[in-house]
């Protein structure tokens, strides 16, 4: 043989295996495999438990039967998971990320630590479009947003890149409240032992599901009142509580308003790696719609009051991909909000 066709064979024999790897079925690919569940918080929170609710249940509706290993990886506010997703992480489906919803605005603003696209994932499915909330206390005596307007409510959030301090900023920058906000604890857990305190009068950001599931008891006591939610519609069980943007005052101001909260669609989103297979990406998403409707599930998720409100991944790959989307103007004042002026 010449040079040129050991060379060939060589090439060939080393394609070999990746072939044989992208012909195997869904099946026979996670067949006695593990996949690395990665969770952008620290253990305890509302991604944490829904990701190990996931990881009990995807499993049996997966083919090949798959065990799921639940990874931590707090930092950056879900910057450095994501980032891992799409940089680092294996891309043949053996990889999943509940990924925080603010991900595809950071990236629409133009985030320096973006090293992704949203566009790129595999969208799975979203277990809830829950709203978020802000919430007050009850030693401070706020009871509705209106107050706000009027006196200063210190609100607790991790860090200026999470929800906890985009949406009282926000509302500060367009409508005028009062919000004050001290950043820095490690996550929101930290927030919630603070309120008990009293070294913050309320959360920049929560869930409601996660409220519900995780303090009934304060809902109960009106330990905790719910000042505004931010999502495009209404909570059914919150009914009297306004949608921050439905106190805008002009078009422009609710137009900006909307685009900060639409990532309601995307909640409690789950994503695989950029490049996975079309067969795999469509197995998974077809397993999570299954245990959307797994009585199973169900019934583990109704034992800790976890809303389950799902979408299929078509559908949060397409919330994700309209925020990019979004009119150039509103994105441009959002940066502004979400940035300040210097850009910081």
């Amino acid at each position: 043989m010449t040079k040129t066709t050991l060379a060939a064979c060589a090439l060939l024999a080393s394609a070999l295996p990746f072939a044989g790897a992208q012909a195997q079925t869904p099946e026979e690919f996670w067949r006695g495999k593990s996949i690395d569940y990665i969770v952008p918080t620290s253990p305890g929170g509302d991604y944490d438990l829904r990701s190990r609710l996931m990881s009990r249940h995807f499993p049996r509706l997966l083919p090949g039967n798959p065990t799921i290993v639940v990874r931590n990886m707090p930092g950056g506010v879900g910057m450095a998971a994501a980032n891992y997703i799409a940089k680092v992480a294996p891309r043949d489906g053996s990889v999943m990320h509940t990924i925080f919803q603010t991900m595809p605005t950071l990236q629409a603003i133009g985030a320096k630590e973006v090293q992704f696209d949203v566009r790129e994932f595999g969208w799975v499915g979203n277990t809830t479009n829950t709203p978020n909330t802000i919430n007050s206390w009850h030693t401070t005596g706020i009871t509705k947003i209106e107050d706000v307007f009027t006196r200063e409510l210190v609100v607790g959030a991790p860090g200026v890149a999470t929800s906890s301090y985009v949406y009282p900023a926000a509302m500060n920058a367009v409508l005028g409240t009062k919000f004050r906000i001290v950043t820095g604890y490690p996550g929101g857990n930290d927030v919630n032992l603070a309120m008990e305190k009293g070294e913050v009068g309320g959360r920049g950001s929560n869930s409601w599901a996660s409220w519900k599931s995780g303090h009934p008891h304060w809902l109960a006591e009106k330990k905790v009142h719910i000042l505004v939610q931010i999502a495009l519609e209404r909570a059914p069980d919150l009914p009297d509580v306004p949608l921050m943007h439905e106190l805008a005052k002009n078009d422009e101001d609710r137009a900006v308003l909307k685009f900060i909260s639409s990532d309601m669609g995307i909640s409690r989103a789950v994503v695989t790696t950029p490049g996975v297979p079309a067969d795999r990406l469509n197995a998974m998403r077809r397993a999570f719609d299954t245990m959307m409707k797994d009585k199973e599930f169900l019934e583990e998720a109704s034992k800790t009051k976890m809303d389950i409100s799902p979408s299929t991944g078509e559908q949060a790959q397409a919330v994700a991909e309209s925020m990019l989307n979004a009119p150039k103007a509103v994105i441009d004042r959002a940066r502004i909000l979400i940035n300040g002026p210097g850009g910081k």
